[in-house]
């Protein structure tokens, strides 16, 4: 089914759907990520992102973009895999894409720039179980997408973790396909 653009609505059904979006977000009620998806964290002082940025610059903490990284692959990860299967991911380090350039002016310690040779990447383990807990598959992946300012960004273009979210979604489209003998 091809989704509406916003002109099928009227302007009271898009402001009356915005608001309560923003009422649910406001009260904190969140969906309900998978439970057979599971993403643990490495200690965030381990983190190439952590220790490359100490002076903490930036809009996002660190628990934030752990947070929503881990929801992304929740969400997407459940998506792809057979009903039934698990999925346990250990993040043991990461690197965000672009990086925080102190040097520049006083008023951009806060842009992260972005630039070829900072592309994002992340180093896991994983576990793939099947219903009955055994282990279908483990390994240790080392994902990095060295062409994150060359290709087309799909989606949210604003979303400051794009890249990243993107470099996920390559992983389990290539490493979980939907169709599986």
């Amino acid at each position: 089914m091809k989704p509406l653009s916003p002109l099928h609505f009227g302007f009271r059904s898009l402001t009356a759907a915005g608001l309560l979006l923003a009422a649910a977000a406001a009260s904190g009620v969140a969906r309900e990520l998978p439970a057979r998806i599971q993403v643990a964290w490495a200690p965030t002082d381990q983190l190439t992102e952590v220790k490359a940025n100490p002076a903490q610059r930036g809009w996002m903490a660190p628990d934030v973009w752990q947070s929503r990284l881990s929801e992304h692959l929740r969400v997407r990860a459940d998506r792809v895999l057979p009903p039934g299967e698990q999925l346990q991911v250990m993040i043991e380090d990461i690197s965000l894409a672009g990086r925080f350039e102190p040097w520049h002016h006083s008023s951009a310690q806060d842009i992260r720039f972005m630039r070829d040779i900072y592309p994002p990447r992340m180093q896991l383990h994983y576990r793939l179980l099947a219903a009955d807990g055994s282990v279908i598959r483990e390994s240790d992946v080392r994902l990095m997408d060295a062409f994150y300012l060359q290709r087309a960004v799909v989606g949210n273009s604003t979303d400051v973790l794009r890249f990243d979210k993107r470099m996920i979604d390559d992983w389990l489209t290539r490493d979980f396909p939907a169709s599986r003998s």
